[in-house]
């Protein structure tokens, strides 16, 4: 199994639901193999519904890469709670994590597969975002 490419931008998957967020992560892998790190996260800290910003900032800790992190979301509960993440990481990191306003699903897989080419983050976001426009 190849290592992702850190050298790509890292896409975070963030659902309320685990299996939605291990469904859409799923696919990615599929569609781009191990092009671009890779994380999801889903449901609360008991298992049940929701998001936490604790798994929000783990799944940006594991796919870091310099090119930035992309950060997919489902629902406004999952925006607020990644926007909160992203708020606490170091300085110098903040300014290289977006959360893209893209649905989930179709938007991380054409965020990686833009990131599998070597876009840059601002392109990975704008790719996603545009799906939704």
């Amino acid at each position: 199994m190849n290592s992702p490419n850190r050298g790509n931008v890292g896409i975070v998957i963030v659902s309320h639901s685990p299996k939605i967020a291990e469904g859409a992560a799923d696919m990615v892998r599929q569609m781009v193999g191990n092009a671009v790190p890779l994380a999801w996260t889903g449901g609360d800290v008991d298992g049940g519904l929701g998001t936490n910003v604790a798994g929000i900032l783990a799944a940006i800790e594991t796919v870091w890469s310099p090119a930035g992190v992309a950060v997919l979301v489902d629902l406004g509960g999952a925006e607020t709670n990644s926007e909160m993440a992203v708020e606490m990481l170091a300085e110098d990191r903040r300014a290289r994590v977006v959360v893209c306003n893209a649905p989930v699903v179709e938007g991380a897989v054409i965020a990686a597969t833009e990131s599998s080419g070597g876009s840059s983050l601002a392109a990975v976001k704008r790719s996603a975002e545009e799906f939704y426009a």
